[in-house]
């Protein structure tokens, strides 16, 4: 889809930068956002990336069709999580509609969700994009991005961990390992990212590499892999000097300052 054949979006925008700069970027190529914000997920600070936003809870998954419908949207994209926490909390009102969709689904991985709901999107006429439609820039390709580059035993860890990230985010089980000497450290699942760096980082004792991938099948309109000015401080903080991605789909926020932190902190980063 060229980015110039729309000139509004709608946006459903989970936690972290990610929706901050998804919207940034698309008002810099002309196209005006309305964005569904999650009480208690979206960052405030969506406010003033937007032309609109609409603050809903979960319990209000309804709305989201209506609230479209009545801006004339139809395209959206999804980007940024829910907490997939929520989804086990019995405090939790989810409301007929968004209990009924939970239901019907054969599993509660993020892809199966986000994928129920972009097909109830599409059955009300609105198609779901690409989050990355306007992000191109800060997409690394294959290459070394820090002056720093990996010796031959990090290489070897990167290569095996690649390996192992890829099984592993083929069971959709989660997308990042953690590797020292070709062992591995940490496993992400539910917990996220920030709490399997911290984990490996405690157990290898430092000089361990985080290597984070895209699933075999990733759907790339959403839950696309994501490092930040969060993930380098996790890194930093659990002494850990090597972070490999995926070349060509993985996306880093604030990328300039990513990688100026990491020449600072002599930490590694290299896209494969």
């Amino acid at each position: 889809m060229e980015k110039n054949t729309f000139k509004k979006i709608g946006l459903i925008a989970g936690s972290g930068r990610f929706p901050l700069l998804f919207s940034q970027e698309a008002k810099k190529n002309g196209v005006s956002v309305v964005a569904i914000a999650v009480k208690g997920d979206t960052c405030n600070k969506l406010n003033r990336c937007v032309d609109k936003i609409i603050w809903l809870k979960i319990s209000e998954f309804k709305r989201i069709f209506d609230i479209f419908k009545s801006e004339n949207i139809d395209k959206a994209a999804m980007a940024g999580q829910i907490s997939p926490r929520r989804l086990f909390d019995k405090r939790n009102n989810f409301g007929p509609e968004l209990k009924k969709l939970l239901e019907r689904i054969r599993d509660k991985k993020a892809d199966t969700i986000f994928s129920a709901v972009a097909e109830e999107l599409n059955s009300h006429g609105i198609e779901v994009i690409s989050s990355l439609l306007f992000l191109s820039e800060y997409i690394p390709q294959k290459s070394v991005l820090t002056k720093r580059k990996p010796v031959d035993s990090q290489w070897q860890d990167i290569y095996f961990g690649l390996d192992i990230a890829k099984k592993i985010a083929g069971l959709d089980i989660g997308q990042t390992v953690v590797v020292k000497q070709k062992a591995v450290l940490a496993v992400e699942a539910l917990e996220g990212t920030d709490v399997t760096i911290a984990r490996g980082g405690l157990i290898g004792r430092g000089n361990s590499t985080v290597i984070k991938v895209s699933k075999p099948n990733q759907d790339m309109r959403f839950d696309v892999p994501v490092v930040g000015l969060k993930t380098m401080r996790r890194l930093s903080a659990s002494g850990i000097n090597c972070l490999a991605l995926e070349a060509g789909r993985t996306i880093i926020l604030d990328k300039k300052e990513v990688i100026s932190f990491a020449d600072k902190k002599g930490i590694i980063i290299a896209a494969v």
